[in-house]
């Protein structure tokens, strides 16, 4: 009893309703077999009671047992009623449970059908509705009170992005004229030093911001969902490329990523997610430290995991790297903190994801999961 109390209060809604459709049509046939019972003991009583008042004193043996065979016959027909209805309880036992989660899966059908339809729905595909159809009842006003949130968080999303692509495209004016500006500014005769220093400094500064907003355009792109230029892409000519772009001076790199590893997707935002891998991997090392990149094919999927030495991290701070503006240490201030994000945002895209770990000895292992190309592509 205290075990079907606790699945009563902790269970699932499916098997409170079995549980509670059970005891229903339990007590219900059980008040029909008890009243059967008495109403069939009353019946016998008064049966009997005719012969009990013919009785007689001068009534010959053979009439009174007749008598006490009669009341035996009644009592057996009584025991087996009494059987019967034990074995008819057990019965309907099993039979209401069986009903009871028959009619508990009946009941909630509809919102088995829209958990599903709801955890197909991710930010790349808010445009999608559950549209249920049937009689306006609680479950059809639940699925409309969804689609209104998910007509909202749509809105909420494409007005974030587009704020993005727009804020980084009208950016890029006033930094391109005050790059200009200042190449004027030096290239005047009899510059003094320090405004040429000052010049210098403010041209890093405009390239970090030219580089962040660059950061944004891609991340934004990336989260859109929107990959027109899909295409079978070589992880060995990207990663020959990334390394090409920026050289490892003084770190140990080991490459082993086979020609035969394609993926598919958009070439440019995979050429951005494999150079910002690389580009993490040699900005965040440590003096004559190392990089692993390899590469293997998997079920569907291909693998791509970028390791480096150094110290040792939290797992936990390790996580939030993914998310934007998130940096580890106070020697990683220089950076934008859109890298690892903007490769989680590509591979989330692509249908793949990364994931971070901190090793062990030191350092950050980078794994990254692609589709693979279909073969048909491939052959094409």
């Amino acid at each position: 009893m205290i075990r079907l109390g606790r699945a009563f209060r902790g269970g699932t809604v499916g098997v409170r309703f079995t549980l509670l459709y059970a005891v229903v049509f339990l007590v219900s046939g059980a008040a029909l077999l008890g009243l059967t019972v008495l109403l069939a003991g009353g019946v016998s009583q008064t049966q009997q009671a005719p012969g009990g008042t013919a009785t007689v004193d001068n009534v010959p043996q053979r009439v009174r047992a007749l008598e006490e065979e009669l009341a035996a016959v009644h009592a057996e027909q009584n025991r087996q009623l009494l059987v019967g209805a034990l074995i008819a309880m057990i019965v309907m036992a099993v039979v209401s449970v069986l009903l009871g989660r028959a009619l508990a899966r009946r009941v909630l059908r509809p919102l088995r059908t829209i958990t599903a339809a709801t955890q197909r729905i991710s930010a790349d595909n808010l445009d999608r509705r559950l549209a249920v159809d049937g009689p306006s009842d609680e479950v059809k006003d639940l699925a409309d009170t969804i689609d209104e949130l998910l007509g909202r968080l749509e809105t909420s999303f494409d007005a974030q992005r587009r704020f993005v692509a727009n804020a980084s495209h009208e950016l890029r004016t006033p930094l391109a004229t005050m790059r200009a500006s200042l190449d004027v500014a030096v290239a005047k005769p009899d510059v003094p030093a320090a405004t040429v220093v000052l010049a210098d400094r403010m041209r890093t500064q405009l390239d970090r911001v030219d580089h962040l907003l660059d950061g944004f355009l891609v991340l934004a792109r990336a989260q859109h969902g929107a990959l027109a230029d899909t295409a079978a892409v070589s992880l060995h000519d990207l990663v020959t490329a990334a390394l090409a772009a920026r050289p490892a001076d003084g770190l140990t790199v080991t490459v082993d990523v086979p020609a035969s590893v394609l993926v598919e997707g958009s070439p440019a935002l995979l050429a951005r997610l494999v150079g910002n891998l690389v580009d993490n991997a040699v900005v965040h090392n440590q003096p004559s430290g190392w990089i692993s990149i390899s590469a293997r094919p998997l079920d569907g999927v291909a693998e791509l995991v970028v390791e480096t030495g150094g110290e040792v991290f939290d797992q936990g701070q390790v996580d939030r790297l993914a998310r934007p503006f998130e940096r580890l240490g106070a020697e990683r201030t220089g950076s934008s903190g859109l890298g690892l994000s903007i490769v989680a945002a590509v591979a989330a895209a692509h249908g793949g994801r990364l994931t971070l770990a901190a090793r062990e000895s030191g350092g950050l292992r980078a794994t990254v999961t692609l589709p693979s190309a279909a073969e048909a592509l491939v052959a094409a």
